[in-house]
């Protein structure tokens, strides 16, 4: 009997063989299609968390680790914060002159934070710079300090002598060069960092550094300096209005340096909060106006204790020479007027 099954099955195997044999590759196809199921799952939601993160995402271009620039960025970063709707991303880079660069080329950068001279330097390679960025915020003054040796009365001395303009990269860098450009006064350049070159002051060999940032500047209300130390005026010219502002250093900005009641005249130059002059429609537009939304909105928030002290001083309204104001952020000034005015 087993003999007689065994020949039986024997013959319906061979009879079906030909057609197991057929289906064999669309049963192993199946089933490889139900592994790769749940990884295909697990990638798709990937790729959705993935777009969900950088849909409300912005790159804020601030500048060197140690100044103010990449501190604001981050403050502002801190206020706005909303989790998925806006995640604010503050970038260290070269500096504020090297951040117009990185705005206009440098992918994921929605905004910078710039000096606004730095303007300049694009005219030629980028004949239409002007209507390629906009501003959001006039943040605030960075005012020129030309510190000089006791022998040095004035800038014309300088002409011939070593004057430091900081790190490459740096505002200093860019704008010493500019203004001592503009004035006809040609000296011997360095760029070396700046406690470094204060250092050489002392011993006699640098005439002169060139600092540009927001007073008062901790080098000089904490150091101590020898009677004759002192900063030089620079005086507000016609040839300096295309980016430049009149400005004055005080006693109460430097009491070691400068006696009470006496002012000494400088130029600043705005730090300005630019973005790249997006389609109204796109994506990275959106994103912007949000940003804008949330930070004029919670202004308040930064001007309390724990922020910069800068904020406190901040007009939403103040304009920026040679540029156009982000039509978003202009539409925001244009509600809350009207709201001013509305009848309560």
């Amino acid at each position: 009997m087993n003999r007689i099954l065994k020949r039986r099955l024997s013959l319906l195997l061979a009879a079906f063989a030909p057609v197991i044999l057929a289906l064999l590759p669309a049963v192993v196809e199946a089933q490889r299609a139900n592994l790769d199921a749940g990884p295909s799952r697990r990638v798709t939601a990937h790729e959705a968390e993935k777009e969900k993160m950088n849909a409300w995402t912005v790159g804020l271009a601030g500048g060197l680790l140690e100044g103010a620039p990449i501190r604001l960025a981050a403050e502002m970063g801190r206020v706005v914060d909303d989790g998925p709707n806006l995640h604010v991303l503050p970038i260290v880079t070269r500096g504020p002159t090297e951040n117009l660069n990185s705005l206009l080329y440098l992918r994921g950068v929605d905004m910078a934070i710039i000096s606004s001279d730095s303007l300049e330097e694009y005219k030629i390679q980028v004949p239409q710079i002007q209507s390629r960025i906009t501003y959001l915020l006039n943040l605030f003054p960075s005012e020129v300090h030309v510190f000089v040796r006791p022998e040095i009365q004035s800038l014309q001395d300088l002409a011939g002598k070593k004057v430091n303009f900081n790190t490459q990269g740096t505002a200093a860098a860019y704008t010493g060069p500019v203004i001592f450009s503009r004035l006809g006064i040609d000296v011997e350049k360095t760029f070396i960092p700046h406690q470094v070159a204060l250092e050489q002051m002392r011993k006699g060999e640098m005439a002169a550094v060139f600092f540009i940032t927001s007073k008062p500047v901790d080098a000089f209300v904490r150091g101590r300096w020898e009677p004759g130390f002192k900063f030089l005026p620079v005086n507000y010219e016609s040839r300096f209005e295309d980016y430049y502002l009149p400005a004055v250093l005080e006693a109460s900005d430097y009491p070691n340096l400068i006696k009470q009641g006496e002012r000494v005249s400088t130029i600043a130059v705005p730090t300005v909060l630019v973005a790249y002059n997006w389609p109204a429609k796109s994506n990275r537009y959106q994103r912007v106006a949000r940003f804008v939304d949330y930070l004029f909105s919670r202004l308040d928030r930064l001007q309390a204790p724990g922020f910069d002290s800068k904020w406190k001083s901040i007009n939403l309204a103040a304009t920026v020479p040679g540029l156009t104001r982000f039509s978003a952020a202009q539409e925001w000034l244009d509600r809350k007027a009207r709201n001013a005015q509305a009848p309560q």
